[in-house]
């Protein structure tokens, strides 16, 4: 695995590793965005965090563009 200094990534591994998981996906607002961070054990598992992290981003998105005003 390519190692990813990003203070986002280091969240979602803190977080991984705290839950005793193999990946984590964090969904969160800065400044008013919406913003995603991911992290997986291997190559595989980190693509795959990501891939569900890209849905959850578009499901967030989604929601917040329905209770817009």
């Amino acid at each position: 695995m390519v190692w990813n200094p990003s203070s986002e990534v280091a969240v979602a591994r803190a977080a991984a590793n705290k839950l005793e998981a193999r990946g984590a996906v964090i969904v969160y607002i800065k400044d008013g965005k919406l913003g995603m961070a991911s992290y997986g054990q291997t190559k595989s598992l980190c693509a795959e965090m990501g891939r569900l992290g890209d849905k959850l981003f578009d499901a967030g998105m989604a929601h917040f563009k329905e209770i817009a005003p």
